[in-house]
């Protein structure tokens, strides 16, 4: 009986394992990130935007804080969302507003996105910014309804417009981010997945010439 050859030997349970780590990539091809449109809040941190991680009724913002909205078409996932364009600067927002005992500032900036964040139709207002003296325990919920009337909640309290902008619709759905943003996506096999597809045809192929090495000898 012909003993298997060692390169053989090798050769296929290589095979089974590049097959086994690209199937599931092979099977469900990578589908483009979907996109929402929608209002994320943020808050003015060092120099910079962050996310925010409690909701507007919930958050109490302490005076001298910045409060940040941010409309766009974004993934839905919080810190990966669009951030406001411009810098949160509660000095250069808020100089005009004198300090009121028992009372706090709160510098707000609305950032209302780009066309291409707009729904159909609509145009999207220049953004602002505005210092608002409020109570010291209002919420930034009640921060942003004293300084940018009216606002749109839904059944389910999700914030869907800021000075009436959009004037409707909420988080609605959007193919996707490259529709959106106009940036291109392939919709084929990216490079890794063509180049281990490469790997397994060679490796294949090496596999089937000591095969037949072997049936020959």
């Amino acid at each position: 009986m012909t003993s298997p050859h060692p390169r053989a030997a090798v050769a296929a349970p290589a095979v089974a394992a590049v097959l086994a780590l690209l199937l599931p990539f092979l099977v469900a091809a990578p589908a483009h990130a979907t996109g929402y449109r929608y209002w994320s809040f943020w808050k003015w941190s060092g120099s910079a935007w962050a996310y925010q991680q409690q909701g507007p009724a919930v958050y109490v913002p302490p005076d001298g804080a910045v409060d940040g909205w941010r409309f766009a078409v974004s993934p839905d996932g919080g810190k990966d969302a669009a951030r406001p364009t411009a810098a949160g600067d509660f000095g250069a927002v808020c100089a005009a507003t004198p300090a009121q005992p028992g009372r706090k500032r709160i510098a707000v900036v609305l950032d209302f996105g780009t066309a291409a964040d707009a729904p159909a139709g609509a145009t999207p207002p220049d953004g602002r910014t505005v210092c608002a003296a409020v109570p010291a325990a209002a919420s930034s919920a009640e921060v942003l309804a004293a300084v940018a009337p009216p606002l749109r909640y839904d059944t389910a309290g999700i914030l869907c417009a800021i000075v009436g902008y959009p004037h409707s619709g909420c988080g609605d759905t959007v193919g996707s981010l490259a529709d959106s943003t106009g940036k291109a996506e392939s919709s084929g096999p990216s490079v890794g997945l063509v180049a281990g597809g490469a790997l397994v045809a060679v490796l294949a192929a090496a596999a089937v010439r000591q095969a037949r090495r072997r049936r020959d000898s």
